[in-house]
């Protein structure tokens, strides 16, 4: 059945709209707020992949980015763990230390300048090819990011030609930040990465069709 992501923190809640060709996408931020303002339902395995309680000092928040792409063709970027920095543009390289791309692989991720940080050790902690959720925490490096845990979900937008994504976190909250610069923060990077997923999925998705008709 159907269910809202219900979230744990209320806080403000802001859209941005971007464009892809023609067509239209949307990115929807929300800081854990109760619940969160869908303009259709999501289905319940995804509210309960997102669906968390931050500890005293941590925050966490919400993602959504709708992708003018068939599920399967933005499952094929994501599921890589092994190649972030195809779409997050602010990583510069990876290599898996540990593992064979699979539950419980590592890998090491070197971040671009002007970012404060320098590298990241991440574990691979969910790879559901049928749900299309991937999950990965933070276990070490040069950062200031501890405790970080990211999960991503795909389903099928409501005309069935996209892809709806959402992407949450929780993490610690840096001494001397507070939890809401930690999240806006946060949130630009996830924002930004998930409007160049769109237009990477968006493009793969045309030269497919194009591939298909000629």
């Amino acid at each position: 059945m159907p269910a809202s992501l219900q979230l744990q923190r209320a806080a403000a809640t802001s859209t941005t709209t971007t464009r892809t060709g023609h067509k239209q996408s949307q990115t929807t931020v929300n800081t854990w707020g109760v619940p969160l303002p869908w303009d259709t339902p999501v289905p319940a395995y995804v509210s309960c992949h997102h669906t968390r309680i931050p500890g005293p000092n941590q925050c966490g928040s919400v993602v959504v980015q709708t992708i003018n792409a068939p599920v399967a063709t933005v499952w094929s970027v994501v599921r890589r763990f092994d190649n972030p920095q195809a779409y997050k543009h602010f990583l510069k390289s990876c290599h898996v230390i540990d593992g064979d791309g699979n539950v419980g692989s590592l890998r090491e991720v070197h971040v671009v300048s002007g970012l404060p940080a320098a590298s990241s050790t991440e574990r691979l902690e969910i790879l559901d090819d049928e749900q299309h959720v991937l999950s990965f925490s933070v276990v070490g490096g040069v950062h200031r990011l501890n405790n970080y845990r990211s999960v991503t979900t795909l389903h099928a937008s409501p005309n069935g030609n996209g892809t709806v994504v959402v992407e949450s976190y929780v993490v610690d909250v840096p001494t001397g930040n507070t939890k809401e610069d930690t999240c806006s923060f946060l949130d630009t990077i996830v924002r930004c990465n998930l409007q160049s997923l769109a237009q990477i999925a968006g493009k793969k998705a045309r030269n497919n069709q194009i591939s298909i008709t000629s």
